[in-house]
């Protein structure tokens, strides 16, 4: 009896790869010349598919029967339906706790270098105009005594909360369920951002969640305010946030991710209020190798003894 057949649909960091060479046979379905005859000819034998970003839905699974586990690569998996894949007793995976730290830390970065202008000041200084004599102006906003309200206060969520007091700021939070934390619940998030300066994102993406930031919140955050995102580009409405940017509705914004990425809306691209980053929030060879050897590990684990180490809420009876 030959090794178990795991499907890899697209290119993955290399540490999957690795991990997995002598627990089964990986497809890697990118590098074959028919995708399609080889999905049809091992169907039956392909019993779990690692991924980094494609998309995965009942379809998709219906034309693998075999399949039992989908570990994905990162901790957002919006482009898996779960659901559907538990209907069909597949369990999916993700690597959460490996990379809190890591976007928690590009989270507070991306504030400061919002609240500061830190990447505006450098370019004045590159363009020469500080050794022309001329200091950069002052900025008009600080953090110390700020007041955030983070949307989604999961793992990265209490990092990122743990990193924003010591620096003088107060936290709140919205969820659909309050926490035993001793942060202010709100349960209405346009209630929370007319009390909070900074709006810090970190909710998961999906149908579930586009565009829940909107302009509505966007005019209750008002023209002192900051919004931060880390989580997912879908769970605010971009254009409505160009138009704030633009009329002064809110203040400035940070953003490490975007709604059609890595496509970034024209116009971010003109505001010197939106500073901008290529979604960089995890990517150090550290973090994303400890990914690569979570998903890794889940796959064994299942190929072994049918368990899962980090399943996802959906597939929790299913583990």
């Amino acid at each position: 009896m030959g090794l178990p057949v795991v499907l890899m649909p697209g290119p993955m960091h290399p540490a999957v790869a690795d991990g997995l060479a002598d627990h089964c046979e990986l497809i890697r379905l990118w590098e074959e010349s028919d995708p399609d005859a080889v999905l049809t000819e091992r169907r039956d034998e392909i019993v779990a598919v690692a991924t980094g970003g494609t998309t995965i839905d009942g379809p998709f699974l219906d034309d693998l029967p075999a399949v039992r586990l989908v570990a994905s690569f990162g901790v957002g998996y919006d482009r898996i339906d779960a659901t559907a894949a538990a209907a069909r007793g597949v369990v999916v995976t993700n690597t959460p706790g490996v990379l809190d730290d890591e976007v928690a830390d590009t989270a507070l970065g991306l504030l400061l270098m919002t609240v500061r202008e830190l990447g505006r000041a450098e370019q004045y200084l590159r363009e020469g105009k500080w050794a022309g004599g001329r200091p950069y102006p002052l900025t008009p906003a600080t953090l110390h005594g700020r007041r955030m309200g983070i949307l989604g206060l999961g793992r990265i969520g209490q990092a990122i909360a743990d990193r924003a007091q010591p620096f003088g700021v107060s936290v709140a939070y919205h969820n659909r369920h309050p926490k035993d934390v001793d942060y202010q619940y709100y349960s209405s998030l346009t209630e929370m951002a007319a009390d909070v300066d900074v709006l810090m994102i970190v909710i998961p993406g999906g149908d579930s969640t586009r565009h829940l930031v909107d302009a509505s919140v966007l005019k209750a955050l008002g023209p002192d305010g900051i919004l931060i995102n880390v989580a997912r580009g879908t769970v605010v409405d971009e254009q409505a946030l160009v138009d704030a940017l633009r009329t002064n509705t809110i203040l400035s914004a940070g953003l490490d991710v975007f709604e059609h990425e890595p496509k970034v809306h024209p116009d971010l691209l003109t505001l010197p209020n939106a500073v901008l980053l290529p979604h960089v929030g995890s990517a150090t060879i550290p973090t994303r190798t400890a990914m690569a050897n979570l998903v890794v590990n889940n796959i064994r684990h299942w190929l072994t003894d049918g368990t899962a180490l980090t399943p996802v809420p959906e597939s929790a009876d299913l583990v």
